[in-house]
C-alpha cells in the first residue's frame, strides 16, 4: 500500500487551478483548495473546497500544518513555501518554478529585498504577465513532482 499523493493549491490568486484539476484527475490525486472566500470548483469527490477565515495567512496556516512528504503545494507565497518546505512538502509556482530547500533562501532574501524597495518608492510593479509558457512550465513541474513521488513509493 502506498502513501497517498495530495495537492494543495493556495488558491485565492493562483492562475492554474484548471490545469492541477486535469493533472491530479489523470493521476488520481486528491486535491485541496484553500481560500479565504467561497470559489466555484469542480463537483468532483476528489476536490476538496476549503474555506478558511479571513485572518491573516488562515490560508497558509491551514495548509502549512497539514502538509508533509508526499503532499505537494502549489503556491506564488514564498513565506508558505518555505513553510512547506520544512515540513517535507514539494512546493511548485504557478510558473512552474519549483521552490526547494536550496532555493528557498534567495527567494526569501529577493522578496524582503524588494519589499523594501517599493516601500521606500524605489521599486513598483509587480510580477509579470502569466504566460502560455509559464502555464506549460508548471504542467512539466507538477508532472515531474507527481512522478517523482510516485518512485519513491508514494501514489
Amino acid at each position: 500500500m502506498t502513501n497517498p499523493i495530495a495537492i494543495y493549491v493556495d488558491a485565492d490568486a493562483c492562475p492554474v487551478k484548471p490545469e492541477t484539476y486535469k493533472v491530479a484527475e489523470r493521476h488520481r490525486l486528491h486535491v485541496f483548495v484553500v481560500a479565504n472566500s467561497f470559489m466555484v470548483v469542480p463537483r468532483e469527490p476528489w476536490i476538496e473546497r476549503v474555506i478558511v477565515s479571513d485572518g491573516f495567512d488562515a490560508a497558509d496556516d491551514w495548509i502549512a500544518e497539514r502538509v508533509a512528504r508526499g503532499a505537494i503545494v502549489i503556491t506564488s507565497d514564498i513565506p508558505l513555501a518555505d513553510r512547506c518546505i520544512k515540513a517535507g512538502a514539494d512546493v511548485i509556482g504557478p510558473t512552474g518554478k519549483p521552490f526547494t530547500e536550496a532555493s528557498i533562501g534567495m527567494a526569501l532574501a529577493t522578496r524582503d529585498m524588494m519589499e523594501d524597495l517599493r516601500a521606500m518608492g524605489t521599486a513598483g510593479g509587480g510580477p509579470k504577465p502569466f504566460s502560455a509558457r509559464d502555464r506549460s512550465a508548471f504542467l512539466q513541474a507538477l508532472d515531474v513532482a507527481i512522478q517523482r513521488l510516485k518512485r519513491a513509493g508514494f501514489g
